[in-house]
């Protein structure tokens, strides 16, 4: 394969985030200082477009760092299937079925890591972010999905069939009777968290209620203001839902910190609530589980993807 270990510094790395709207690109140094970054559309529901997008990314951040190549680390909304080798359980389902790390390296010229993006989101944050320190790190990302990754002492806990911490894909829990049965996932089921606390959610829900379409960050500015009581109702309705959801994950993980990445974790009003409404669905007597915006914010979890590779790491000769 062309870029084998001759090529390769042991120094640059390349982190790629591809999400449901965007995907960023950043270049690290040795010392894991920022070299370069960007950030372009998701050619959503093109795979071979999404190939182009990522190999782009990468000529334009090797080019402006004028250095060797750099290995390249990939977070997605999903997982690669430990059966398959093929992407499962993605949100970007252009992706599912398909044998992405490998057209990748293909395209690249290069071996690719590719991780859970919700992972990545927790490797950086656990390193060096807002869970540095603490045992075990709960991170999940509220954007166009809903998912999570989880940390325990400096490890990713990826788990047998790479399903660790997909917290989107279980059901709301204590659903009212309006809530059930919830709606419809791309999963095939309903009532997945997902489609309660991720950022179409929230835009859907308000448009239920109050025939009125806003996206959910301009939903939870105006509720924030405190001027619109449609938005606050909205943005009341969120905070109880993801409070039952972290709940849950209180009751099974017991996480040392829950940190919040995404589009919606910019909303400063759910630091001030969620606390009050997790403790009233959890089990203990007390829940003082912190919950902390990504100190990196939406750009930890292309952090994470570049350090996929150690430092100093390199791909074999072959």
């Amino acid at each position: 394969m062309a870029g084998t270990a001759p090529d390769y510094d042991g120094g640059h790395r390349i982190g790629i985030d591809l999400g449901g709207t965007k995907t960023e690109g950043i270049l690290l140094d040795h010392q894991g200082r920022q070299v370069a970054r960007h950030r372009v559309p998701t050619p959503r529901g093109d795979y071979d477009g999404t190939i182009a997008t990522i190999r782009a990314l990468v000529d334009r951040l090797e080019g402006e760092a004028g250095g060797p190549r750099a290995t390249v680390g990939l977070g997605i909304p999903g997982a690669i299937s430990p059966a398959t080798g093929l992407v499962k359980n993605a949100n970007s389902t252009w992706l599912i079925g398909r044998d992405f790390r490998g057209d990748l390296a293909a395209a690249l010229g290069r071996p690719v890591r590719i991780e859970n993006d919700a992972n990545c989101l927790a490797v950086s944050e656990a390193t060096d972010g807002a869970g540095a320190g603490c045992g075990v790190v709960f991170a999940a990302i509220l954007g166009t999905g809903c998912g999570a990754g989880i940390v325990a002492h400096g490890r990713v806990l990826g788990g047998r069939n790479a399903i660790a911490g997909e917290w989107g894909h279980n059901p709301l829990p204590w659903p009212t009777d309006a809530e059930r049965p919830g709606p419809a996932c791309y999963c095939g089921k309903n009532g997945c968290l997902e489609t309660y606390v991720s950022g179409p959610a929230v835009a859907a829900d308000h448009a239920a209620v109050t025939g009125e379409r806003l996206d959910a960050a301009a939903i939870l500015k105006r509720a924030a203001s405190g001027g619109d009581p449609a938005c606050a109702a909205t943005a009341g309705r969120l905070v109880d839902r993801l409070g039952r959801g972290l709940a849950a994950v209180a009751n099974l993980l017991d996480p040392d910190v829950i940190v919040l990445g995404g589009g919606l974790s910019n909303a400063e009003l759910l630091y001030a609530r969620l606390p009050d409404a997790m403790a009233r669905w959890a089990f203990t007597d007390r829940l003082d589980t912190p919950v902390r915006r990504a100190r990196h914010g939406d750009s930890s979890g292309v952090r994470g993807a570049a350090w996929l590779w150690r430092p100093g790491e390199a791909p074999a000769a072959s």
